[in-house]
């Protein structure tokens, strides 16, 4: 590496270090993204995993928020031939009847097709879409004072709920076997805290904008990220695993896309050690077992809806995905888990040979867990896709540390940068007036470890550089106000 000073230096170039990048180099700041990876995009990654010709998501495969996020809007995406698909159906989430719980991109369908729940389904969420632009950008913007406070206050009130309270609003079995899909992206069990909130905002991000995919990959929109922060004049250098701050060259801010277990290891030497304390405490939650498969034909799914969402839900009833989800938070595993599952190539026929597709999937695991979950999984795709193994290819898995391997944020398999609860939503990764700074000058965090958290939506990286440029580039930050 060559050592040029540059004002500003970007650890990692997942979705949050890009977006910090760019943010910082808008700013007319000189600025070099690392990456220790040959490949930049962190979670948005693409690679052919199973057979030549079929491309699979390695993290990250659907956006619900990639549409409604602040930071993506100051983005050209389509100006470097990026664009997303969307489904008409978002989700579809089969039962062992075979009918299937559907959730589409309006409001009134989604209430219509539930039912005698409609009604229960269409007042939980009325005020949430109606509002929505500006309700996400206050939640994914957290540390602001929200633009509509009581509506902001009405839903916090739902969204601070355990998923089981908010679940007995619902009385039949198709409602609550929905909403209990969705609260598992909490990824924790439902008697917690705030495990409604996800499950809120991925519904309503589905009433409005819908679950888009990036089409060709997700690689994709990590390479149109690139682009724009390349055509700003910014600079990317990959293949630089960053181990130590002596590695870099002199810059005034360094902003980091990891989560503070490498931050630790990094630059702890330079924190306070109070700060050090903070860090060395911060808690990783449930890893996830990942399956892609290339078939010979789409997923014979015996719901139609199914054939045609974009993600499924496998689970069955609300008792069974709480189940599985409180069972593996003990660390165990359970014979039949909850299974995440998305076929892109439904919609977009670049991920497969012609009449082949492309199916990716998980389950929630203990952290750190090398137990082969795939056969699991796979019963649980046959148990509502009758004749799916006979249409498999190829098949490539990883395990939670394997994650990991791939992907050294994601400690032990926690793709999430850590736990998002009452403990962690709004303070992570440390109690502190501002969480994107250390305690050392001109060193920030950026990752899905500050919040908002997780998802494909950048605004951790946004915020956090726009942080650095109030405290550090105070003309600059004049400029883009």
């Amino acid at each position: 590496m060559t050592q040029t000073d540059y004002d500003a230096i970007v650890v990692g170039s997942g979705p949050n270090g890009l977006a910090a990048a760019i943010t910082l180099q808008q700013a007319g700041l000189k600025v070099l993204l690392v990456e220790g990876k040959q490949t930049i995009g962190g979670g948005l990654r693409s690679a052919e995993l199973t057979l030549p010709g079929f491309t699979h998501d390695i993290c990250s495969a659907i956006h619900p928020l990639a549409l409604a996020s602040p930071f993506f809007k100051t983005v050209p995406l389509a100006q470097y031939g990026f664009e997303f698909i969307h489904p008409d159906i978002p989700l579809a989430h089969p039962f062992d009847d075979g009918t299937a719980a559907i959730l589409t991109r309006s409001i009134h369908e989604t209430a219509a097709l539930l039912g005698r729940d409609g009604a229960a389904y269409h007042g939980l969420m009325h005020r949430i879409t109606a509002g929505w632009d500006m309700f996400i950008a206050d939640t994914l913007n957290p540390l602001g004072f929200p633009k509509e406070p009581l509506e902001f206050v009405r839903f916090g009130l739902n969204a601070i709920q355990p998923a089981s309270w908010l679940a007995k609003r619902f009385a039949t079995p198709q409602a609550r076997g929905l909403w209990a899909g969705l609260a598992a992206h909490s990824i924790q069990p439902f008697h917690k805290l705030t495990t409604s909130a996800i499950g809120l905002v991925l519904l309503a991000a589905a009433n409005t904008n819908g679950w888009p995919i990036p089409n060709g990959g997700a690689q994709q929109l990590a390479n149109a990220l690139a682009a724009h922060f390349r055509a700003l004049g910014g600079k990317i250098e990959t293949n630089f695993y960053v181990k130590s701050l002596a590695q870099l060259p002199s810059a005034k801010a360094i902003l980091f896309d990891v989560t503070p277990r490498q931050l630790l290891k990094i630059a702890g030497h330079t924190f306070s050690p109070l700060y050090q304390w903070q860090l060395q405490r911060y808690r990783y939650g449930m890893g996830v077992f990942k399956v892609d498969w290339a078939l010979d034909g789409p997923v014979p799914f015996t719901s139609p809806a199914g054939a045609s969402a974009g993600t499924l839900h496998l689970g069955n009833t609300y008792k069974e995905i709480a189940w599985s989800e409180t069972q593996t938070s003990r660390g165990k595993h359970p014979e039949k888990p909850f299974v995440l599952l998305a076929q892109p190539s439904v919609l977009d026929p670049t991920r497969a040979p012609a009449g082949k597709h492309t199916l990716w999937g998980y389950c929630h695991v203990p952290n750190g867990s090398t137990k082969d979950m795939t056969e699991a999984i796979e019963n649980q795709i046959e148990r509502f896709a009758p004749g799916f193994r006979e249409r498999i290819l190829a098949k490539h898995t990883m395990d939670s540390v394997q994650m990991e391997e791939h992907n050294p944020n994601y400690v032990g398999g926690d793709i999430n940068g850590g736990v998002i609860d009452l403990g962690q939503l709004f303070t992570r990764p440390a109690l502190r007036w501002s969480p994107y700074r250390t305690s050392a000058k001109g060193l920030y965090l950026c990752s899905s470890s500050t919040p908002p958290g997780g998802g494909i939506h950048g605004m951790c990286g946004y915020i956090s550089a726009r942080k650095a440029l109030k405290d550090l580039f105070p003309e600059n930050w004049q400029m883009t106000k």
